[in-house]
């Protein structure tokens, strides 16, 4: 199965992680990440629970809780021994290796990130592709449209408060993350 690191720039936005994850319940690609990822979501997703309003201890306790769900929920998507690689890529920012250290030890095909300026290409192993969110799920959707609408209504069944439609989502995901190409394939496979 197609593997992909997921960067911290594109797990950090909820809606996004959860489209993200859902099309990888269904199988349509392997999640990979390494555990300095997974250390940095949990320090924004608290600075961002407490920057809404809620207490430390609170948004502390909810971003582990995040990552222990993430964890269980793909037991094989941490990299591990990753630590040999870093630094070996000669990346314009020192603290971006780790991305490309777990991409190149986990075998992906992909690094998806909202940062691909940070990824040059001339410093990245020739078969890992550095793609933004929206051109990965364009990408991964295309591959299986009528897949990635059934991860969908398992988005929309989840959304009790309030209820969102697959429109309701398609419209957020184009909104906020230019998913169009995405969103029209979906919409397509209905």
């Amino acid at each position: 199965m197609f593997g992909a690191v997921l960067d911290t720039s594109v797990l950090w936005p909820s809606l996004q992680r959860d489209f993200l994850l859902s099309l990888a319940i269904e199988g349509l690609y392997r999640p990979l990440w390494s555990s300095a990822i997974l250390a940095e979501l949990e320090y924004h997703e608290t600075r961002k629970r407490i920057e809404r309003g809620e207490r430390p201890d609170v948004a502390a306790d909810r971003a582990r809780r995040l990552i222990e769900q993430m964890s269980t929920a793909f037991d094989d998507a941490a990299v591990e021994n990753w630590e040999p690689h870093d630094g070996a890529f000669g990346l314009p920012d020192r603290d971006d290796e780790h991305v490309v250290a777990a991409a190149v030890v986990g075998g992906a095909g992909a690094i998806v990130t909202e940062n691909r300026r940070d990824f040059p290409l001339a410093n990245i192993p020739p078969q890992i592709k550095v793609l933004s969110p929206a051109k990965f799920t364009a990408d991964t959707v295309a591959a299986a449209p009528e897949v990635a609408r059934r991860a969908l209504q398992a988005m929309s069944n989840r959304f009790s408060t309030p209820p969102l439609t697959i429109d309701d989502i398609l419209a957020r995901l184009v909104d906020r993350y230019g998913m169009g190409e995405a969103a029209d394939l979906i919409r397509l496979a209905d």
